[in-house]
């Protein structure tokens, strides 16, 4: 038991605390060897025929219908999905007595539904009766999650038990979180188990936090966990896990939050005497560098003789990341004053992308090498510990690593091909799917409720009804279930079903080049190299016409209304109104012109111009401008400071490039592609 305030009784109060916060009062089938030969494959649908079912129906191969749910089940299925979401229990049970039990397609919902209300106050003979009913289909799963949830609040560890299976091991974090929970309340170790899963403290949810404070209590964890939960929590802008933190190290709560959400009045309070005040001290000097660097510099220095050197290293530490992420040239200062502190991943990878940025193989070889061993497997590393090998000159290590790697999908697995003198060439195309391959993924159960579920416009219920027929599927039957999809018009669910085999691999289904008649004479156009508006359009909607984006983009190209309206007046588009961002033509036409807009701005740079496409043109500006000398591409893309536009980036790019081979039947180079991104010089056309 570590000492502090926690070892004067306040430990007790403090776990009591954090869990008032924490607790309310109160498979599918595999390819069969007996199935007969495979019959002539069937001919491609002709154009103009009809691919989807008509509303209400559930196609065959042929396209017939063989089951019917009349229009007014439908109905009454919204209607009962609502009241649902409302916990209208009264409502629920009125509306669920109308819908047919036995032969409605979504009749497992209807149970569902039923009991989603007031699951809180189910009996457990009433959940299980359900979940027996409907075992190993999507909704029994999702039940059994949210069921598990209510009985690890409840403390019923042995229902709790029995009924988690795998997803004690492999589900939600706050599942897993009860199911450590439930071991260490009856005495075992779980302390190593629960530092591997308590990383991202933005997830914890009550069930992490109560975990915490378990640990807390019988000694399983240290003061340095809690101090290290803390920081972590900081990094990751966690304000309800920093303040019960800072409640189980004997802090009050508001200083916590703070910390997080006020680090300048928490700076101005000083840095206090003891450990726990320190390391709030050093959360908030973390998150003030993220925006005042300068501030947080001088807060660090003029505190530093109070400061142990291990927290110092912290604190400089958590300056280097927040100029590391502002691609500031002094990162690498800040970094070597950090000398002796224990990195998170996150404060890791960034080290190492500063390392790549000035050319310091050596550094990049030293941090990736010091990076978990599930971090180090990520191709991104992978790659680069790879490519610092090489500039050590040792080849064949380099080549192991990318061998292990190699592939022609993904952005590094690229890379990695061609360091191996492999460029990315189309596969030839795959064998047809034949009518009996078909006729089984038409058969899924699962394939078919994700189905109503589209023709109720239903996407998220559908997606998942989909993933989950997909379990354990052979490469074929994935393939067939793509057909299933591309004939359904969902081309996104067939891109995201191809793209799960690992031999036989289609590149009609993983790449597709839909509207091509519209897209093809717009890029001729303007010029424009149409792997990348296909490559872009891939990451931006996976080809779903309707798209809607959380912030209102739009459409295929996911246009914002705002960048429609300024596009339109420069093309000499008259009379626009965001709806015309639904009509197919002008959404491209809108698009198309954007990107070509921005690629003229950026003198040509791919790269530059997706970046811009994604997070706006003044921030792609801003990271070209912190360049000082021309930068290989790839390290561009890889320290690109928004997570969300550097896996855009990589992601359009490695599109285009298999876009290109398609189009082009020649080999291509994503390294070329991607190309050396120079400092910025002349004007800019979208100022």
């Amino acid at each position: 038991m570590f000492q502090s305030k926690l070892s004067a009784g306040l430990l007790p109060a403090a776990i009591a605390l954090v869990l008032s916060c924490a607790l309310p009062s109160g498979a599918m089938a595999q390819e069969d060897p007996e199935a007969p030969a495979p019959e002539a494959a069937l001919p491609p649908i002709p154009a103009g025929a009809p691919s989807v079912p008509g509303p209400g129906a559930v196609g065959s191969p042929g396209g017939q219908i063989i089951v019917a749910d009349n229009r007014a089940d439908d109905d009454n299925f919204m209607l009962l999905r609502e009241a649902a979401r409302q916990n209208d229990s009264a409502k629920v049970n009125a509306i669920a007595s109308r819908l047919p039990s036995a032969h409605y397609l979504l009749a497992p919902y209807v149970d569902y539904y039923r009991l989603k209300p007031r699951l809180r106050e189910a009996i457990q003979d009433e959940v299980l009766q359900v979940l027996r009913r409907h075992e190993g289909t999507a909704v029994a799963e999702q039940l059994r999650a949210e069921w598990l949830m209510e009985l690890g609040k409840r403390r019923e560890w042995n229902t709790f038990e029995r009924e988690a299976g795998v997803l004690a091991q492999l589900g939600g974090v706050q599942v897993r979180c009860y199911a450590l929970l439930a071991r260490a309340e009856r005495g075992e170790r779980v302390a190593d188990e629960a530092r591997a899963l308590l990383k991202a403290p933005a997830s914890y949810g009550d069930a992490c936090g109560a975990l915490i404070a378990q640990l807390a209590g019988n000694g399983q964890f240290t003061q340095a966990d809690l101090l290290w939960q803390l920081r972590i929590a900081g990094l990751d802008n966690a304000t309800g896990p920093a303040r019960r933190v800072a409640v189980l190290l004997g802090l009050p709560e508001t200083r916590g939050t703070q910390a997080v959400d006020m680090p300048a009045v928490a700076l101005a309070r000083g840095i206090g005497t003891s450990r726990a005040e320190h390391e709030l001290y050093l959360v908030a000097l973390g998150r003030m560098a993220r925006t005042t660097l300068r501030l947080a510099v001088v807060s660090l220095e003029k505190n530093a003789p109070q400061l142990s050197s291990e927290e110092r290293a912290i604190g400089w530490a958590n300056v280097a990341l927040a100029a590391s992420i502002a691609l500031a040239p002094e990162a690498h200062d800040y970094w070597e004053r950090a000398q002796g502190a224990t990195l998170t991943e996150f404060q890791m990878q960034w080290k190492t992308r500063m390392a790549l940025r000035r050319g310091d193989w050596k550094e990049v070889r030293a941090t990736i090498e010091t990076m978990p061993p599930s971090l180090r497997a990520d191709s991104t590393w992978v790659y680069w510990l790879g490519r610092a090998l090489q500039a050590e000159g040792k080849t064949a290590e380099a080549r192991a690593l990318w061998q292990g790697i190699a592939a022609q999908t993904t952005f590094y697995t690229q890379l990695a091909a061609e360091e191996l003198g492999n460029q990315v060439v189309a596969p030839a195309p795959m064998a047809p799917i034949t009518a009996p391959e078909l006729a089984q993924a038409n058969a899924n159960p699962s394939l078919q409720r994700a189905l109503k579920f589209y023709r109720l416009s239903l996407r998220a219920e559908g997606n998942r009804e989909w993933n989950w027929g997909l379990r354990n599927l052979s490469d074929r039957q994935l393939l067939a279930a793509a057909e299933l999809a591309r004939r359904n018009e969902l081309l996104d669910r067939m891109v995201e079903t191809s793209l799960r085999t690992r031999g036989e691999q289609s590149y009609e289904q993983r790449f597709p080049a839909p509207h091509l008649e519209v897209l093809k004479p717009t890029a001729q156009g303007l010029s424009l190299d149409k792997a990348w508006v296909y490559g872009l359009i891939r990451q931006e909607s996976r080809f779903i016409r309707d798209a809607r984006s959380g912030v209102g983009a739009s459409g295929l190209m996911q246009v914002m209304p705002a960048t429609g309206k300024w596009v339109a007046a420069k093309i000499g588009l008259d009379n626009f109104v965001h709806t015309m961002l639904n009509d197919l033509h002008t959404n491209i036409t809108l698009g198309a012109n954007y990107m070509n807009m921005v690629l003229d701005n950026f003198d040509g740079s791919q790269v530059l111009a997706t970046a811009a496409y994604n997070a706006g043109p003044g921030r792609s500006r801003t990271w070209r401008g912190r360049l000082d000398a021309p930068m290989e591409g790839a390290i561009f893309v890889e320290s690109i400071p928004f997570t969300e536009t550097r896996g855009y980036v990589r992601n359009v790019m490695a599109n285009a490039t298999n876009y290109a081979s398609v189009f082009e039947g020649k080999p291509q180079s994503l390294k070329a592609r991607l190309g050396t991104i120079s400092p910025r010089q002349g004007g800019s056309v979208l100022d």
